[in-house]
């Protein structure tokens, strides 16, 4: 499945839920899906209703693919670690969320793009790819002409959500610099990964 580029509203609607990653807009005033009354929303889902719906807060507000999604999980599943707190640490370090986090874009959606235009630094080095993965130590920052930009400016004057602790902002420089690898208390919405994690241990192996 390609990459969703419609609305973005009509995305958190079918999840009821508001997604920071995806846009600063509320689903507060009308937060039903599509086409579906209250009660409708809110008839008691099975099992696999409910982890799919998990499942799909994290693609969203992320704006990864089916494929992308699994294959993130797979490597989660694969270390030593916790596989849902390390499937959000993953999830965390993709650049464009890092990008989003730091407050340089309003959205993860708008850090994507900036990534895609060669907007954005990693130690001084132009990096295009969305889902590079940022180790602790790393800088990330903006072009000049990246900062320049109108969006840009007003992201960082009124950042969307407030910076985690494993990431430090250095005000003068608009330089942020990742301290730590990302926790799960730091998580920016309510999920519930445990339930992603057993959506996906029937899928991969």
């Amino acid at each position: 499945m390609s990459r969703y580029r419609g609305p973005k509203l009509k995305l958190m609607r079918a999840v009821g839920m508001n997604l920071p990653g995806v846009s600063r807009k509320t689903i507060d005033r009308k937060p039903n899906p599509p086409g579906m009354s209250d009660s409708q929303f809110k008839r008691k889902k099975s099992n696999f209703g409910v982890q799919l719906l998990e499942k799909q807060k994290l693609r969203f507000n992320y704006g990864l693919t089916e494929k992308k999604m699994r294959r993130l999980v797979s490597e989660a599943f694969h270390s030593r670690e916790h596989s849902g707190h390390k499937m959000i640490e993953l999830l965390e370090r993709r650049l464009d969320s890092v990008l989003f986090r730091a407050g340089f874009a309003p959205s993860i959606v708008t850090a994507r793009q900036f990534v895609g235009h060669k907007h954005v630094l990693v130690d001084g080095k132009v990096v295009n790819i969305p889902s590079y993965r940022v180790k602790p130590g790393q800088v990330i920052s903006m072009t000049e002409k990246g900062l320049k930009m109108p969006v840009v400016e007003h992201s960082l004057e009124n950042i969307p959500l407030a910076r985690p602790a494993w990431l430090s902002f250095e005000e003068g420089k608009n330089e942020a610099k990742m301290i730590t690898v990302p926790d799960r208390e730091s998580f920016p919405f309510a999920i519930d990964e445990s339930l992603v994690v057993e959506y996906y241990s029937r899928m991969v192996s």
